[in-house]
């Protein structure tokens, strides 16, 4: 597999969203160039296909980059000239002019409005032929060589090496410093990667039992991480998930690893108060509620069924009148409304959306172009890079806007 004699040859290693942006731009933007891309798997832009539910989160309703970049523990300062370049609006406006049109959730998500992943993967398939984009899949790359101002690529098994004026990097986070092997003649700098974006295990049965309950607004507390978080919290048959407990996840993602995932989560299950303030809202529905029974929440958002686990955590029957409770029954029921702890032991991760922190170093990227600063011509884009973001469609935001600074500077 050789150089065509006469063009320039962009070879984008990774098949996913990073990739792909960086690919269908830059045969689009550069008439000149033979675009291919090189996937070691069988499979194209599968993140894509099962973010979301299989919905495609495609990006987040945050138009303004100052806040936008507070959703990125590692890369904020590096996105914010980034952003700057290609945000939230230049993706809606790209994928709206290849007629897909997107629609925003209330917590700012935002989909396809045909609530399927396919819409934006044939999108990005269509505009990867009209402009010619070779694809090779099974392509696993062994090694990538600088060589005489160019780059070879050699690959696992027998196929033969490419010769390459530019490469892009946009193979994803590894799991280990092992999957970034092939760029060790780069002599890039990799940050150890560890999980992020986890749910937790929790092996407390009376919670596990009430799973797919959710509340709208907890905060979610993690006093060794000093790692504070506030959203939606859904109850899992192996513990939490949900909005609040993933960006707390993120945030602390390397603190909690230090800690072998073995840590206290406090949760606030009504977002805001605390056991004292909350203790003299009980007082006052004590006296409003004397003659009705405990069984039903006086709170918007939560179900009976965790009311009901409430009160028997505070020590209450549910047929008691709330004349009837004492203030020790009260000062229970305010610290588990407020303050109520769980021991974590362990994470469980989703291997198709599976997201780390850690990657190639970003003090070695010019972020005005994705451009190594260690070698003229090899570039990166998306999750490869020490940048990783919270839930809600940030990830994807990362990969559009420096894919598509590698394709406007390639």
């Amino acid at each position: 597999m050789e150089k065509n004699t006469g063009r320039r040859v962009f070879a984008v290693i990774g098949g996913g969203a990073a990739g792909f942006f960086a690919a269908v731009n830059a045969a689009r933007l550069h008439p000149d160039l033979d675009v291919i891309i090189l996937e070691k798997s069988d499979k194209l832009l599968s993140k894509v296909r099962v973010s979301g539910g299989g919905r495609c989160n495609v990006t987040h309703a945050c138009f303004d980059n100052r806040i936008l970049v507070k959703n990125y523990p590692r890369g904020e300062r590096e996105l914010q000239q980034a952003f700057s370049r290609f945000s939230t609006g230049d993706t809606i406006s790209w994928l709206h002019e290849r007629g897909v049109e997107l629609k925003t959730e209330e917590d700012g998500r935002m989909f396809p409005v045909t609530d399927d992943s396919q819409t934006i993967v044939d999108c990005l398939l269509a505009e990867a032929d009209r402009y010619n984009v070779q694809i090779l899949c099974k392509a696993s790359v062994h090694e990538i060589i600088p060589e005489n101002d160019q780059w070879k690529i050699t690959f696992e098994g027998a196929m033969p090496a490419l010769i390459a004026d530019k490469v892009l990097i946009a193979t994803g986070g590894g799991r280990n410093e092992s999957a970034f092997s092939y760029l060790k003649n780069t002599k890039h700098t990799i940050i150890h990667p560890v999980p992020s974006l986890f749910t937790f295990n929790i092996k407390n049965k009376a919670l596990t039992s009430l799973m797919g309950v959710s509340v709208s607004d907890a905060k979610v507390i993690i006093p060794a991480a000093k790692t504070e978080t506030q959203g939606p919290l859904l109850i899992t048959h192996w513990g939490m998930s949900g909005p609040a407990v993933l960006k707390a996840s993120s945030i602390a993602a390397r603190d909690l690893e230090k800690l072998q995932y073995r840590f206290d989560v406090q949760i606030n299950w009504l977002g805001s108060g605390n056991a004292e303030s909350m203790f003299e809202e009980l007082n006052e529905i004590r006296k409003s509620e004397a003659q009705h029974k405990c069984d039903r929440s006086p709170f918007e958002g939560i179900s009976r069924r965790l009311w009901e686990y409430f009160i028997g955590k505070s020590d209450m029957n549910a047929d008691l009148r709330w004349g009837d409770t004492s203030n020790k029954h009260l000062r229970k029921l305010a610290e588990v409304l407020t303050r109520d702890v769980y021991i974590v032991e362990g994470k469980t991760t989703f291997k198709e959306e599976f997201v780390t922190c850690g990657g190639v170093s970003r003090k070695e990227i010019d972020f005005s172009t994705m451009e190594s600063k260690l070698h003229k011509g090899l570039f990166f884009a998306g999750e490869v890079i020490d940048i990783d973001a919270v839930t809600g469609g940030f990830n994807f935001q990362n990969a559009w806007t420096t894919g598509w600074l590698v394709a406007v500077s390639v």
